[in-house]
């Protein structure tokens, strides 16, 4: 047996051997333990904001996920919404009815980033207007939060990575599992090594129904004078106005991207959390319109295939991912990373840790020549495996452990606030642009990769697309 592999292999065990995390005396029973919620403004306590440490906010962008984010910025004390901008009326209404009929509206962003009482901004547009507002938003002085993906095209990360660099502001993008209670349990379990060594992650994201599918209502009163097309627009293609691409412009690659930017992009940040990785180096993947018929010209299904180099911080290992829009049992999501030795599963507010029940001992047992031996060998045998490779008794592994978060946990009310302390105290964002670049990335990768048919190479530490000369 190669010696520094032996030693490398007791070190390692030694460590996922004494962590509290998996350590148990009943090893027979699953143990189900209830995360702590870090969202409950106990950091708060007793702090009263003054005028100076007020943030002021504007949301450009009032669909879905910009009345999303202002109810849960609004959770955080000393945060106030100043003004929106939506180029649909009837969302700015919405917003008077919901934020005070002093609150001021625009169609024009550019007439939020001009007010010198706004401090930072959340851009909930559609994916083909996120570079152009971040850029020009860092610019003029405001802190951005921008939903994923960070930007429309693969060539847009580098001007907003540089445009961070350059005015030192506070840019955070909007996957939520970044900040989570769930995924930062997960990292702290990873990082202990009681998987063992990793060499596959699965992970999927199905889903049922229209609602599901991006199939969103349209208003009655949509037309010309209520929505303002133009400026919706923007840099894509000119079409007539359409009221079905300006709802659902998500089923569209002039204005989204498609499954891979809505959801690979959560995938990739929550794993990219856990593991410390920069990412993959090549993306494969395969898809298409199997399901919905409706004039969408991005896919209902995705497969992609992903190799990630070894690091210092994680071996090489392989990602397999999925996303279906038409699943009759009712769609699923996981995240799972398979080990060696374990397995670590994640949903959105819970995780799960299963080690190994079937071997007699981690490395032999089961399927082995071990039941072959003399008892006198056998004996012999355990006695050098125990000495050799494990620290302690394999009978003191909890071989099954839960984790769930509160049932009031909210993972984008934590992302939220690791944005204003970003903004208040200067603490670290952990999905900056270069982090969300090289989620986004990979994710972008995949959609063309499924439209040119071929494998993509990607640098994980500029986050470009790389050349490879045939």
């Amino acid at each position: 047996m190669d010696s520094n592999k032996s030693k490398s292999r007791r070190s390692f065990l030694k460590k996922a051997f004494s962590t509290a995390i998996i350590a148990g005396s009943t090893p027979a029973l699953a143990r189900k333990t209830e995360l702590i919620s870090t969202n409950d403004f106990d950091r708060f306590a007793g702090k009263r904001f003054s005028v100076n440490d007020q943030v002021n906010l504007g949301i450009i962008g009032m669909g879905i996920m910009g009345f999303n984010n202002a109810h849960t910025a609004l959770q955080v004390p000393g945060v106030k919404l100043v003004g929106v901008c939506d180029l649909y009326s009837g969302r700015l209404d919405h917003a008077k009815e919901l934020f005070g009929k002093d609150l001021f509206v625009t169609k024009n962003y550019r007439e939020l980033l001009d007010r010198k009482d706004i401090d930072a901004v959340v851009i909930a547009t559609s994916d083909h207007w996120h570079d152009r507002i971040s850029i020009e938003a860092m610019n003029k002085g405001k802190h951005v939060y921008c939903e994923k993906p960070m930007v429309h095209k693969l060539e847009e990360g580098a001007e907003v990575i540089a445009t961070q660099k350059k005015t030192g502001k506070v840019f955070q993008v909007g996957s939520q599992r970044v900040s989570s209670i769930v995924t930062l349990k997960a990292k702290e379990i990873f990082e202990s090594g009681v998987i063992g060594e990793l060499v596959l992650v699965e992970t999927w994201m199905d889903r049922q129904g229209g609602m599901g599918a991006w199939q969103y209502s349209i208003p009655t009163d949509a037309k010309a004078g209520t929505v303002d097309w133009d400026a919706f627009i923007g840099d894509a293609p000119k079409v007539a106005y359409d009221p079905v691409r300006f709802f659902r412009w998500r089923n569209y690659k002039d204005y989204g991207t498609g499954i891979a930017g809505d959801l690979f992009v959560h995938l990739f940040s929550g794993l990219h959390t856990v593991t410390s990785s920069k990412g993959p180096n090549r993306i494969y993947a395969t898809g298409g319109l199997r399901y919905w018929k409706d004039g969408r010209d991005v896919p209902d299904i995705i497969c992609g295939l992903y190799d990630y180099p070894a690091t210092d911080k994680h071996p090489a290992f392989t990602l397999q991912t999925r996303v279906n829009f038409a699943d009759g049992g009712g769609g699923d999501e996981k995240l799972r990373l398979v080990g060696t030795d374990g397995v670590i599963t994640l949903g959105w507010n819970s995780l799960k840790v299963e080690r190994n029940k079937t071997s007699k001992h981690p490395g032999y047992g089961g399927w082995d020549s071990f039941d072959t031996f003399t008892t006198a060998q056998q004996k012999e045998y355990e006695k050098w495996y125990n000495e050799t490779h494990l620290p302690g008794s394999p009978e003191m592994i909890q071989p099954e452990t839960e984790y769930k978060a509160p049932e009031e946990y909210s993972a984008s009310l934590d992302h939220h606030i690791n944005f204003y302390k970003g903004i208040r105290e200067k603490a670290p964002i952990k999905e900056d642009a270069i982090f969300s670049m090289r989620a986004a990335g990979p994710a972008l990768a995949s959609n063309k990769s499924l439209f040119d048919k071929k494998i993509v190479n990607w640098d994980p530490e500029t986050a470009k697309v790389v050349d490879v000369k045939s």
